[in-house]
């Protein structure tokens, strides 16, 4: 009999959430039945869309949502032998027991140097995520600026690394100091601390005075409704989070973006990277390639010991975080 720890949500985040929202459970789990395999986390994601999952989807006592990186430690499986690694979508737990439906297989041309939490970020659903928002919704051309906020998280700084490979003029900007010097170490053309300018208004125009054909959105609020402005005439705008807002107890007023949409023409549309699961096992093709050939870098903070998935969480929801955030169990 395997016991599994899970973490459930206590209660309902007022803000941001706090360890005592949390509440740690034991699972006793059963034998395997045919065709069902025994997994153990080796690796589990931490991600922004978690909080606002919470808010709409969650009761409590629910377990915390969130992908992992799983070991097959027994098997009535055919098609999944003890050993072999997976990416699975079964939460915040140590153990779990799946039927084989839904798991994606680690590939077993993957390369020894490269972390295997890499099919968490770079290489997994982030990766996906700047890959299409950039190439499907913002159509992102050769030549042209594309502005990128939450610039040095597991999202936004591969979006200006792809950009940047698709020869593009990159933009992105970040809350520190070390942020910015990171994101110039990737290759970006400009990059600046939104949390140290003086005006963002005049951030933005001293970065691309021209303005932008592409803005990849993931904060929204404030820096949403003065970026608008800066759009060139029939910009791109792909929403991919509003982080800024997840926290907030009283919802923000605006931004009211009807008359820069109308006069720039602009296009904005909302996405969810799932959009293209039908493309993913092609284009993660792609960004493991990039990476194996120094194209694409990245970044990983990780957070040692399953105990501190809540610190962790937190933390990256206070940008504490540089690159994808991860906890190895």
């Amino acid at each position: 009999m395997v016991t599994a720890k899970v973490w459930a949500l206590k209660k309902h985040f007022e803000g941001l959430p706090k360890t005592g929202d949390f509440v740690l459970k034991m699972i006793e789990l059963p034998k395997l039945k045919e065709g069902e395999l025994l997994l153990e986390s080796v690796f589990l994601s931490i991600d922004p869309y978690m909080r606002l999952y919470s808010q709409k989807d969650m009761k409590e006592g629910d377990i915390m949502p969130g992908t992992q990186v799983a070991r097959t430690v027994e098997s009535k499986n055919p098609a999944f032998t003890v050993g072999t690694f997976v990416v699975a979508n079964s939460g915040w737990r140590t153990h779990f027991i799946s039927d084989g439906k839904g798991l994606q297989l680690l590939p077993p041309t993957w390369p020894e140097s490269l972390p295997r939490s890499l099919a968490l970020g770079a290489v997994g659903m982030p990766g996906l995520t700047a890959y299409f928002g950039l190439l499907e919704v913002c159509k992102m051309k050769p030549g042209e600026t594309v502005l990128v906020n939450a610039a040095a998280g597991a999202v936004g700084s591969l979006v200006g690394q792809i950009a940047k490979i698709l020869d593009c003029k990159v933009v992105g900007c970040a809350g520190s100091d070390p942020k910015v010097a990171y994101l110039k170490k990737l290759g970006f053309d400009e990059a600046f601390n939104y949390k140290t300018a003086t005006s963002l208004d005049e951030a933005l125009s001293k970065a691309s005075p021209d303005g932008y054909d592409c803005f990849f959105d993931n904060v929204g609020g404030e820096f949403s409704s003065v970026a608008i402005n800066h759009m060139k005439k029939y910009g791109r705008i792909a929403v991919c989070g509003a982080i800024s807002q997840y926290n907030d107890s009283v919802p923000q007023k605006g931004p009211y973006i009807q008359v820069p949409m109308i006069l720039k023409e602009l296009q904005m549309e909302g996405f969810i990277v799932y959009r293209w699961d039908n493309r993913k096992e092609e284009d993660l093709k792609v960004l493991l390639k990039w990476i194996v050939e120094g194209k694409l870098k990245y970044h990983e903070q990780v957070t040692e010991g399953f105990e501190n998935m809540p610190a962790a969480f937190i933390g990256m929801l206070k940008g504490e975080n540089l690159g994808k955030a991860v906890v190895k169990v």
